[in-house]
């Protein structure tokens, strides 16, 4: 009898050893696990771009949401927006001015100083963005601004020498031309003041 309550001890003690070891076992795969998704992460962020993060708030919003992302230009002004589309390298946006006509805007990304958001938007734009159609990240500024002018668009230029309104007649590939005239007067020969080349480089902000 005390033969049996031995062995029926020592197989206790077996039975509580692989438990204790298939439970570490568990532990440390998890452990694992983690430790590569926190790595993933880690790379992943590190190789986001400031376009993949604006990119990741405007998919964690709707066009309705009522938030806003404020943007330092780099002339030190700043402009509440609402990202509408993000292109390849600029973004439309709505204009949060507290107006309560909506206007929007084109911001080339080249002349963002920095982002100033809250912690929500913080963690909005670390987040893992859907992925996009294609078509967008590959539509430059020059694209877009060449649209305004098919379209024979009233614009403000906001540019690092101060503002300026007209008609876009043509983009070139780092300038633009813009056919000077008041706001709210149709671009016609009459009206004209003067033709301005602008540097793509030198724009801020184009208001529509």
């Amino acid at each position: 009898m005390a033969g049996r309550v031995a062995v029926y001890r020592a197989l206790m003690r077996w039975d509580d050893l692989f438990d204790d070891l298939e439970s570490q076992l568990e532990q440390g795969i998890d452990a694992e696990e983690l430790d590569l998704r926190a790595q993933e992460e880690r790379l992943r962020i590190a190789r986001a771009t400031l376009r993949d993060r604006l990119v990741a708030i405007r998919s964690s919003h709707s066009r309705s949401d009522e938030y806003r992302v404020r943007i330092v230009l780099d002339d030190g002004s700043i402009v509440a927006v609402r990202p509408v589309a993000i292109g390849k390298d600029w973004m439309s946006a709505d204009l949060v001015d507290g107006s309560a006509a909506r206007r929007q805007c084109i911001v080339p990304l080249a002349s963002i100083g920095s982002l100033l958001l809250d912690p929500p938007l913080v963690r909005a734009s670390l987040a893992d963005a859907p992925a996009e159609e294609p078509l967008a990240a590959r539509l430059g500024l020059a694209f877009a601004l060449r649209d305004l002018g098919r379209r024979r668009v009233t614009v403000e230029l906001e540019t690092t020498t101060g503002p300026v309104v007209g008609t876009i007649d043509r983009v070139a590939r780092d300038h633009l031309d813009l056919a000077v005239h008041e706001a709210g007067t149709p671009r016609r020969a009459s009206v004209v003041a003067v033709h301005r080349v602008v540097p793509l480089s030198r724009l801020l902000l184009v208001r529509l």
